[in-house]
């Protein structure tokens, strides 16, 4: 039985590695190399243009060409999105076959998610006291690290 190989171009290749799995608190630089690998790739195209109309019998050849360029590009994007995801998110997000409105669910349910993230934060950084069960300088440095975590 011959072995069946998918190519996947270099850029996808390289990119793709550079990609971190969505957590939540890394969204903003996920999105950003997300869109970069789409892009440098040429996948872009579903989330640049909006779905052309599904070709029919008399469609012409330049619009069936147009309409299945887009669905693979729609295609592709969502198999390199959904598996940059880790489960939990992925669960919480609703499906969808269109990467533009995947990408919306996405921006909708971490943006709700960070400014809870920033409440929580603020409040743990407003109530921490020097309890003296460790020095001066520790207290600071964790106090300073709690700010200095970035709110995506």
């Amino acid at each position: 039985m011959a072995e069946v190989f998918i190519a996947f171009p270099t850029t996808i290749f390289n990119e793709n590695a550079r990609i971190s799995m969505l957590s939540g608190e890394n969204y903003t630089e996920w999105k950003e190399k997300v869109l970069l690998t789409l892009e440098c790739s040429d996948l872009d195209l579903a989330i640049c243009v909006d779905e052309p109309p599904v070709p029919t019998e008399s469609s012409t050849p330049a619009a069936k060409a147009n309409y299945e360029r887009w669905e693979r590009s729609n295609r592709l994007s969502l198999m390199l999105i959904k598996a940059h995801i880790i489960q939990s998110i992925r669960g919480s997000i609703p499906n969808s076959d269109k990467v533009k409105t995947y990408m919306k669910a996405i921006d909708e349910q971490l943006v709700s998610s960070d400014k809870a993230l920033a409440i929580t934060r603020m409040k743990r950084l407003s109530s921490m006291t020097f309890d003296r069960s460790r020095t001066v300088r520790e207290h600071i440095m964790e106090m300073r690290d709690i700010a200095a975590k970035q709110i995506p």
